[in-house]
């Protein structure tokens, strides 16, 4: 069985709420929260935040997964052995991708930067958006594109299969932003990617950006990062891409000879059963990593987040949790659940409760058939007790789905000009 936590603030402001759209009459002025976003215009720190993140929760205040997941500690199921050696990650979560059991994980709803690891948030949005054998046409600002570029050119013709491999494999950000102008341009991806995340529960997830580079805002979890990547295994087209260990990209006469490109993912062909993971680095999220491994039958998804290469880097923590992990048996039981999107949708009931209140905005006009305002009155009056609690226990608590870092001043340093070709070696690269 997995640790049970008390009744929390948390939960209690969930109570909270569903008990005020019950009463009547308050339900619409307490209308979910919007959905934070992110300001590629403001600036983002450069080096790792003072302090934790934020802590992110679902929409209506609860724990996505369950209330064992509401910490910014250690959790790990019972029974367990001792975690390994050499986790120095400040969040980083281990489950079972099959039964979706949470088997360990540090501060898993921190909201941190994600870096490149959001790629993978991209290739699932965009896979079923665009057709593999489009091309599309390689421009300046491509060649300009800050950070690791797989080495896209004015001129050059790239199938868009082929840029989701360069956007996998070699973390392109040119890639990312070809697939993007293919998609309709960076503002509807992102748009896109955030609707992907909503519905697969990923409330933590920010995207402001279609590569991971760094914007105010833009934020992503160990539990996120760790339910994207089931999607993407769980995608036979986006499982092979992650699993390709080479591509050719093409010459572009007078520009770029053609030149082979290799998958950068530490664990692939190294550690047994692995499918696939992505890397990520920034001066703001560090090095994190996301990825997959099998054996038996039995997949097991790990995320590593805000860390450093030493003593050990993300990929060989997230290695070290893997075999954690395996080492349980398939039956144990969770500290919590990585959802479905059918577990997010509310059960059917029998009673005669009303139905949820959608959000509104504030002026809203009353909805046909309201009670007159003097009926209202005695509700509101109990909603504004219902208020003054909710709002001290928010209070105590933390702010509801905050920005995830303070902003800054500074920027990540742009990389020099350099020829065509693949860049990004360099685990200093923003990626």
């Amino acid at each position: 069985m997995g640790r049970r936590r008390p009744w929390g603030p948390r939960t209690a402001v969930a109570g909270l709420v569903a008990l005020l759209l019950l009463a009547g009459g308050g339900g619409a002025a307490l209308a979910e929260e919007s959905r934070p976003t992110a300001d590629p215009a403001a600036p983002t720190p450069t080096s790792p935040w003072p302090g934790r993140p934020p802590q992110g929760s679902a929409p209506d205040g609860s724990t996505v997964g369950g209330e064992d997941l509401d910490t910014r500690g250690v959790v790990v199921t019972e029974g367990a052995p001792p975690l390994p050696a050499g986790l120095a990650a400040t969040g980083w979560l281990v489950a079972d991708a099959g039964t979706g059991a949470v088997l360990a994980a540090r501060d898993p709803h921190g909201r941190y930067y994600p870096a490149s690891t959001l790629k993978t948030l991209t290739l699932l949005t965009l896979l079923p958006r665009l057709d593999p054998d489009a091309v599309v046409a390689g421009t300046p600002e491509d060649e300009q594109v800050e950070g690791s570029r797989v080495g896209l050119v004015q001129g050059g013709q790239y199938p868009v299969r082929l840029l989701f491999e360069a956007l996998v494999m070699q973390s392109g950000n040119d890639a990312a932003q070809a697939l993007a102008r293919a998609a309709g341009g960076v503002a509807t991806t992102v748009a896109a990617m955030n609707e992907t995340a909503e519905d697969l529960g990923a409330y933590d997830t920010v995207a402001g950006t279609p590569s991971g580079l760094d914007v105010a805002g833009q934020s992503s979890s160990p539990y996120d990062l760790a339910l994207i990547f089931r999607a993407v295994v769980e995608d036979p087209v986006a499982a092979a891409i992650l699993r390709t260990p080479t591509a050719q990209m093409p010459a572009v006469p007078g520009r770029s000879p053609g030149y082979q490109i290799q998958n950068q993912d530490p664990l692939l062909g190294r550690y047994p059963g692995a499918l696939g993971g992505k890397t990520g680095f920034t001066d703001a999220a560090r090095h994190t990593f996301v990825g997959a491994a099998e054996r038996d039958g039995r997949v097991l998804v790990v995320s590593v987040m805000n860390t450093e290469n030493v003593p050990l880097r993300a990929a060989d923590q997230a290695a070290l949790l893997l075999d954690w992990g395996f080492a349980l048996p398939e039956s144990t039981d969770g500290v919590g659940t990585l959802v479905r999107p059918e577990d997010l949708t509310a059960p059917a009931t029998t009673t005669a409760a009303p139905a949820p209140v959608p959000p509104a905005p504030v002026d809203a006009a009353p909805a046909r058939g309201a009670p007159a305002p003097s009926a209202l009155v005695p509700a509101v009056l109990g909603a504004g007790a219902v208020l003054i609690v909710l709002a001290t226990l928010i209070g105590r608590r933390r702010a509801r789905r905050p920005e995830p870092f303070p902003p800054s001043a500074g920027s990540g340093s742009r990389p020099p000009a350099s020829p065509p070709g693949p860049t990004g070696g360099s685990p200093s690269t923003p990626r």
